[in-house]
Formats: C-alpha cells, structure tokens, sequence
C-alpha cells in the first residue's frame, strides 16, 4: 500500500514534537491517556443526544498491556473510535486535534470535559517507540482500521479486524541505550506509578494487569506468582466531591497520601469556584517545618491540574513566595495552557486563581489567628520569618496582606502578640510602638536601653529574627503608629523637671575627651536620660540600628560592606561610676582614657557586638583594677 507523507512540515516538525516541545519522555503516557479518555466522553456525549445509544459506564474503560518478550506497550480505550477519514485527518496532520473541534462543533454539556486541544499529544509516543500502530473502530462501522508509522517518513492507513469499538494505540518501544532507559516503560510496576502520578484522577477506570504473589495452598512459606486485573487509578478527586460527604480524616489522609508531608496538617481549607474562571483546591497548611525550607534547594508550588490531569507537580506562579509554606492542589478546566500542556503560558486564568488563592490563605490564618490561637502559635512559630521576609521584600508591597499577620514576643504579656493587640493596649499619652533587638527574650530583658521605656509602663516588642528590623523598617508604621527602637538616640520622651541639656553642658569638656580618646568609634558622647541602673549603654542616630548592623556584617563575603551604626556612648549620670570618670578627668586623664575604652567595649558586649582587641581590653580592666 502507497506510503502517505505528513500534511504538516513532515521531518522538521515532527522532530520538534517528539525532541523539544516535552520535557520529560514519561509524558506520554499522560497524553495517550487523556486521548483515551476524550474518546470516551465523545461516546457518552454522543449518547446524551441519541436515545438509542445505551451508554453503560461501567463498559468504558482504558486498559494498559504489555509483552516484555516482543518490547510492546499498548493503550486500549472503549471509546468513540474514528473513522477512516478520521483516522487520516486527525493523525495525518500533525498539530490537528479532535478533541478541539469536537469541543468547537459541540456546546459543553452534563459535566463533559475533552482534555484535549493541540492534538500533538499523540506523537509524544515516538519518543520512546520506534513504530506506533494505532487500531480503531467505530459503533457505526462494521470494518476496522489500521494507522501505522515509524515516524517522519509517513503513515500508512489500511482496512484491518477488530472486534470491539474503540482504539489501540500499540507501541513498538525503542531499545534501551547507555544515555536512555526506555526497559522502564515495559515495567507494568513504574507504569502504575506512572499512571497514579499524572493519570490518577483520569474518570474511567485504567486496568492493567499485575503479577501478584500469594501463599501456596497447603503449604505454610511456599509462595506462587499470580496475575490479576488491577484498576491503577483513583477516578474520583477528593476536591470534586461535595464537602458534606468528607470528613477530616478524609483530607487528613490525602495529605499523607499525596506525600505533601509527614506531619498531621495544622489546617486545610477546600475550594470550589464557579464563574468565569472556575477551579476546585485543597489547601494545607504543615504543623511542621520541611527540613530544607530555608534553603534555596526548598521548591513551593501548587499541584496543578486540568480535568483531573497532573499537569505541573510545582507550580510556583500560585503562591507567593511569603505563602510557599502552603501545600495542596488546584484543578482548572479553564486554563490556557501551552502546546505540551507541560507548563502554562502566563495568562489572566492563572492570575485570577492564585489571586484567589491567596486571599483564602490569608483569611484561614486570619481565622486561626481568632479562634485557635494555640494552633497559630505554633504556625507562627514554623513559618512566621517567611511571613516577615514577604512583608520586607518588594519594599512594602505586601503589607496590607501580611501586617494583620506577623506577631513579637511582648514585653509586659509574655507571650506573642499581633501588632493590633499592642496598638489596643497604648497608653494615652504613647506615642510609639517601642521595640528592642537581641539574640533572644532573656538578653533584649536584660538590655539597659529597656529601662526608661519599661519604667513608664510601656509595653516593648521584642525582635530575636535577624529579618524583624529590617521589616519593620519597610513597614515604617502601623495604624498610624511609628516604630521606635529603645536604642535609638532620640526617644522623644519628655518629664517633669527633666533638663535634657544641664548634664551635656555640665560636663561637655568631659565627654568631648571621652569622645577622642574613642578614636571615631562613637559619634557622641553624653549623658544618659534612659538609663537608670546600668552605667553606659549604647545608642544609634539614623536609619542602621546596631542590630542591623549585626546582619549586615556577617553576610557572606562582606556583601554589606563596611557599614556601621552611627554610635553614641551614653553615660548614666546618676551612677556611681560618674564620679570615677570625674576623678579620672580631674587627676588621671590617662585613666580615663583607659575606663573610656572599658566602658565602650562593656556597651559592645551588652549588645552583642565584638570587642576589636580582646587582648588589650582585658589589660585595661586589669590596670584600671589595680589602680
């Protein structure tokens, strides 16, 4: 019989369809499956408008076959089947599907959903076959027919038997090369898990039959192969079923077995969207940490789907990075995907749904927020810095989702708290929502930039995330209320009878030699109005806490430069070590020089920060003990 060529751009494009357009050689089985089951629907649509078609679903299914002997895959169906001039038309020309003028000629109806569009799936078998026979029949046709081609150099249509309506499409698979294992797709096992990854949510049952092992009758460890048919696939989607029919357990278990964590999830929320875009979700949210979350191997993404089929196991474009804690799924008849249904073009389908999405992540943490506050904690206690490092990134784009969100340890509750619960709580005449920095609660407790702000009963924000500050600062306020470091120099606090310049000017010689003697290592040195029974502390003028400063310093590489705090030593005037500095600027300048250094490098291990010559240090403390 005479050979006919391609109607497309023959070699070149069908090189492309099986070399470029799919990633993964795997795929195929996907696409032939889904062929399979549009072939099915086309049946049942057919039936919706002929009464005289009994339509039985339990005699539609797709079954899978393979002969290992003679290196043969096949993939049945007991759908529609095509005719002759179908046959030509619709695998003569590449790129030309079925499925989409089917859709095209016939208005939706009754749940129909034809999967495919571009009708290049099914020359995604020659990526791993060297010949593909396609055997089809029709209910109308008592004749078969027989499509066969090894590839770019045509096809070949012949009249052939077949006794059962539906399609063949038998697979002649390529031998196995030192670069390319194509034995794996002879193995029914790595099928099934291919059929459960990608096809596991196809509506008609996928069979296959499997090898099984069982215990030889009479006998108490002697064991038998045995075959028996297996349906590989779970059909119906938990998210396509009604919310009334679920139970907790029901999604507990579909957490576990879509491998999405090993943990019992802290909260799960299932969505089902009806208009213009429609879509159906399952949200989760982890009540643990994946081990590599904060690291750059860590992959966030939604599983994504269409009609059922697996189309992306990550799809990043539906969460934002601040929610890449979320795991679950979406499913969408509507998206616009790109010819290899590989990956999606970027498209306002797409948009609308992670849009969506995020609104109902931030409204289920809003609701455990409320009314399971335990239960937040301990979310917040996993994944609270991904939710600052979203509110710091994009310089405050993301505020108005995330600020209702982040929580600090507060000072007079003891406990997390949200910024709306502190901003509730401030005094009448408070200005500021006041923070301090440290490693962790007991040492910023123990800082004596607190004690002034504590003494006035003030409730202070406790930041222990090297991302808080930094966050805050591209927050810049909250309903109104600006943010105020402990440490800053200018706390804009006023008291009764309170000279803030008599000391400085008192003792302004002084503190302008202590000044010098520092050698540009502080930019002032004055008297303390904060402090109540610590000697010195440390303050900063400007934008770079010492905290910040911290951050910067020990990034990789030096990446931040030589960057520094603008930093004041404030000295408490009410201290008895005040009268030393005195004495030692009366008598023994030198001394001072000396307790100038001590006491700089005291204030640098309160906050922290390395002393630059321990060495020398611990000689001055010594000198200054034996004095």
């Amino acid at each position: 019989m005479a050979k006919k060529q391609f109607k497309s751009e023959s070699k070149r494009l069908l090189d492309l369809m099986i070399n470029s357009i799919y990633t993964h050689k795997e795929i195929f089985l996907r696409e032939l499956i889904s062929n399979a089951s549009d072939a099915i629907d086309k049946s049942y649509y057919k039936s919706l408008k002929d009464s005289s078609i009994d339509f039985n679903k339990d005699d539609f299914y797709i079954r899978i076959s393979v002969d290992k002997d003679e290196r043969v895959l096949k993939v049945s169906d007991t759908g529609i089947g095509m005719t002759k001039e179908e046959l030509d038309a619709n695998l003569g020309t590449i790129a030309k599907s079925g499925s989409l003028d089917f859709k095209s000629n016939n208005e939706a109806k009754d749940g129909i959903d034809i999967i495919g569009q571009f009708g290049v799936g099914f020359y995604s078998a020659f990526m791993v076959a060297e010949k593909v026979i396609v055997i089809t029949k029709t209910a109308d046709s008592d004749e078969a027919y027989k499509w066969e081609s090894s590839g770019a150099d045509g096809y070949t249509i012949s009249s052939c038997q077949k006794d059962t309506v539906g399609t063949d499409v038998i697979m002649e698979i390529k031998k196995s090369t030192d670069s390319e294992n194509y034995d794996e797709f002879l193995d029914p096992y790595n099928l099934k898990s291919l059929v459960k990854k990608y096809s596991n949510f196809i509506k008609y049952p996928i069979k296959m039959m499997m090898t099984k092992s069982r215990k030889k009758e009479g006998t108490e460890d002697e064991y038998e192969d045995y075959q028996e048919d297996e349906i590989l696939n779970s059909m119906v989607p938990i998210w396509r079923k009604n919310k009334s029919e679920l139970k907790p357990e029901d999604y507990e278990n579909f957490y576990k077995e879509k491998h999405f964590g090993y943990d019992k999830p802290l909260k799960y929320a299932h969505v089902s969207v009806e208009g213009i875009t429609s879509y159906n979700a399952i949200l989760y949210i982890p009540s643990r940490t994946p081990f590599d979350f904060y690291t750059k191997e860590f992959e966030k993404g939604l599983e994504l789907y269409s009609n059922g089929v697996l189309i992306m196991e990550k799809c990043p474009d539906l969460l934002p990075d601040y929610f890449g804690f979320v795991q679950g799924l979406v499913d969408s008849a509507d998206l616009s995907l790109n010819i290899s249904r590989e990956i999606l073009q970027h498209n306002r389908q797409l948009q609308f749904i992670a849009k969506k999405i995020k609104e109902k992540i931030k409204s289920e943490l809003l609701s455990m927020l409320k009314d399971e506050r335990e239960k937040y904690e301990e979310f917040y206690n996993n994944f609270g810095r991904t939710l600052k490092f979203g509110l710091y990134s994009e310089w405050g784009a993301n505020k108005e989702t995330l600020q209702d969100l982040i929580m600090f340890y507060s000072s007079t509750e003891r406990k997390l708290v949200t910024l709306d619960e502190y901003v509730s709580r401030m005094k009448e005449d408070q200005k500021y929502i006041y923070y301090a920095t440290g490693e962790n609660v007991n040492n910023i407790a123990k800082l004596p930039q607190t004690e002034l702000i504590a003494d006035k009963g003030y409730e202070i924000l406790y930041f222990t995330d090297e991302i808080d500050e930094f966050a805050i600062k591209v927050l810049m306020n909250f309903k109104e209320k600006e943010f105020k470091n402990v440490s800053s120099a200018d706390l804009d606090l006023k008291s009764e009878g309170e000279n803030d310049n008599k000391e400085n000017e008192e003792n302004k010689d002084l503190f302008s030699f202590m000044q010098e003697a520092l050698n540009g290592k502080v930019k002032e040195v004055r008297a303390s109005k904060r402090l109540k029974t610590h000697p010195v502390c440390l303050a900063t003028e400007g934008e770079l806490s010492i905290e910040m400063e911290k951050v910067l310093k020990a990034m990789p590489d030096n990446m931040a430069g030589n960057v520094h705090a603008e930093k004041i030593l404030e000295i408490n005037t009410e201290h008895p070590m005040f009268e030393k500095i005195k004495n030692a600027y009366a008598d023994d300048k030198d001394k001072l020089k000396k307790l100038s250094s001590v006491l700089y490098n005291q204030a640098l291990l309160i906050e922290g920060l390395q002393i630059e010559d321990p060495v020398q240090y611990a000689n001055d403390v010594y000198e200054l003990i034996e004095k």
